[in-house]
């Protein structure tokens, strides 16, 4: 399966995310730079590739053979390494010693092994403003918004997954998250997507969830077309219902 991965070939690549995620098949043997398997030393390797790190692995005995490795390495599962190493951003690089130099699985994909990779879409995500007009349901959206008090603000993207259907993302910046608001919140949105027209799908996103891709695009490209805080004290000029002044504001 590593083999038959090249790029463009996202199908390939989801299902070796998924070979990963099986506790009966995703062993790997993570090659250590410090310390022995279990001891409070053990580390593992550290590449980078663009920037980006990764710990390098092999993916069974003979590929450990045939990489050379002479230090110690620690066999594990795919899911426990994932929840390992995305929180630190890190990933995994398959093999390098291959021909080819083996495959990459960057932290955004781990965490999708470790949170489960049905919950959360197939990347690389094309992620731009929405162009669907569903005017209807931004309005009855906004307005549950206002009434709901643990929401403090609303942003909108377009998500195109590398595998599956485009969607329409709402990003949900929350004053809090305790059960009853979150409740709350649940509720705004059963009610908001009945103006939704049928075909759209339409998810939701947390903002204050610092690992999303699409949160941490929302945060850095996307204003918000309803911020409670503007909405309490309108600038003169503003620009209709739940939406942000006209002026440029910085967020």
């Amino acid at each position: 399966m590593l083999r038959q991965v090249t790029p463009g070939r996202y199908d390939l690549y989801e299902a070796l995310l998924h070979a990963l995620a099986d506790p009966a098949s995703g062993r790997l043997w993570m090659l250590l730079w410090n310390g022995r398997p279990g001891s409070p030393d053990a580390q593992y390797g550290n590449m980078e590739v663009d920037g980006v790190a990764y710990a390098p692995c092999v993916t069974s005995p003979q590929e450990l053979s045939a990489s050379g490795w002479n230090r110690a390495h620690e066999v594990a599962g795919g899911l426990d390494v994932a929840r390992a190493l995305y929180p630190d951003r890190y990933g995994i690089w398959l093999n390098p010693h291959a021909p080819g130099g083996g495959v990459g699985i960057p932290w955004t994909d781990l965490r999708r092994i470790a949170t489960g990779l049905d919950r959360m879409p197939a990347g690389p995500l094309r992620l731009s403003e929405p162009a669907v007009e569903v005017p209807q349901f931004y309005a009855l959206l906004t307005q549950n918004a206002y009434r709901t008090p643990a929401v403090r603000s609303l942003r909108r993207a377009w998500v195109q997954p590398a595998l599956g259907a485009p969607y329409l993302a709402i990003g949900l910046d929350l004053y809090d998250t305790a059960a009853q608001s979150v409740e709350a919140v649940r509720a705004m949105m059963q009610q908001s997507v009945a103006a939704v027209p049928d075909g759209l799908p339409v998810s939701t996103v947390a903002m204050s969830d610092g690992y999303d891709p699409v949160a941490l695009w929302l945060k850095a490209h996307a204003r918000p077309f309803y911020d409670r805080e503007a909405h309490a004290a309108p600038a003169p000029g503003t620009s209709g219902y739940g939406y942000p002044p006209a002026a440029p504001r910085v967020y």
